[in-house]
């Protein structure tokens, strides 16, 4: 055994010193791509690697822009108080309450419009730009319309007043779950564009043969799309779920931009992570505990997008 060990070891000893040759002669034969890829990298390594470091290290400390200097350890103090944090968990079911109506809308009305222009047989790239021109629009300028198209002198609620639907004036951003709601329909206003192209583009897709031999067989409209449609379009689908979700938890500009303050409102009825988040670092100076929070939204991102992936993969099987 110790003669075989002996002559494995200059053999192992030979091969690790080539694989250092081989790395040090293709950097050197291929150093230009190197050169351009290298601001990149430090730039990434400056704006991307270096923050999320001192994000982690300064959650162990109480730490303030008002005063630097005194930076005290409280050890997993941030950690612990931003898991019992109400209100951050307040922030997050603002969230599941928004994502649920947003995305149910945004993808159901993407797939019926995609549905609709997938059998239309003139006019189609026209209509596509006009779904789509909601997307390039500027959120600020699509929410401040929303805004005032809802707002109790809006003539939204006229509308509804005259229909009878309503007894007066809703003043909906001082309710408990409306400015949600409403933040989920304007929203749905500007995205939806994006399901409708993705889910059309899966559509064109899929092969026109099964389309046919469910007719032959027999099959109606509605039992094609449950049964060749949908199970097709389960990537695009799912590729839409996530990343809603991952968007949703980092909203921000909106609640902004119908005039909430940073704390969405006197009873939080709007506040979402990011905004707490906000809060914390730039209101009240708790930039420790700003960045606690910062990296349990992450942290909580990341368990979701496994989640689903792992969710969709069991279902592949």
């Amino acid at each position: 055994m110790s003669a075989i060990a002996a002559e494995s070891q200059p053999s192992i000893a030979s091969v690790s010193a080539k694989r250092h040759t081989t790395l040090l002669h293709r950097i050197r034969k291929n150093w230009w791509g190197y050169v351009f890829v290298s601001p990149w990298v430090i730039l990434y390594i400056v704006f991307g690697i270096y923050p999320l470091i001192l994000s982690f290290f300064l959650t162990f400390f109480n730490y303030s822009f008002v005063n630097p200097e005194n930076r005290q350890f409280v050890g997993i103090g941030n950690w612990v108080r931003g898991i019992e944090d109400p209100l951050f968990w307040k922030a997050i079911f603002n969230i599941v309450l928004n994502q649920s109506v947003f995305i149910f809308l945004k993808n159901g009305l993407g797939l019926l419009i995609a549905s609709l222009l997938f059998n239309i047989k003139f006019g189609g790239r026209l209509l596509r730009t006009i779904y789509f021109l909601p997307v390039i629009t500027s959120t600020v300028v699509l929410m401040t319309i929303g805004d005032n198209l809802a707002s109790p002198g809006g003539p939204i609620q006229k509308y509804l007043i005259d229909l009878h639907l309503l007894d007066g004036p809703f003043f909906w951003k001082s309710e408990e779950t409306w400015p949600m709601i409403v933040i989920a329909l304007i929203n749905t206003w500007k995205w939806f564009g994006i399901s409708t192209v993705i889910l059309l583009a899966g559509m064109y897709s899929i092969d026109a043969r099964l389309y046919e031999a469910a007719a032959v067989d027999g099959a109606n409209g509605w039992q094609m799309f449950t049964y060749i449609t949908l199970p097709t379009l389960k990537p695009q689908l799912f590729f839409l779920l996530v990343v809603d979700v991952i968007n949703g938890l980092q909203m921000f500009g909106e609640v902004f931009s119908i005039g909430f303050n940073v704390y969405g409102g006197i009873n939080n009825q709007a506040l979402t992570p990011v905004l707490y988040l906000y809060a914390q670092a730039f209101d009240r100076s708790n930039v420790g505990f700003a960045s606690t929070l910062g990296l349990l939204l992450a942290y909580i991102i990341a368990a979701l997008t496994f989640l689903q992936f792992k969710f969709f993969r069991n279902n592949e099987h």
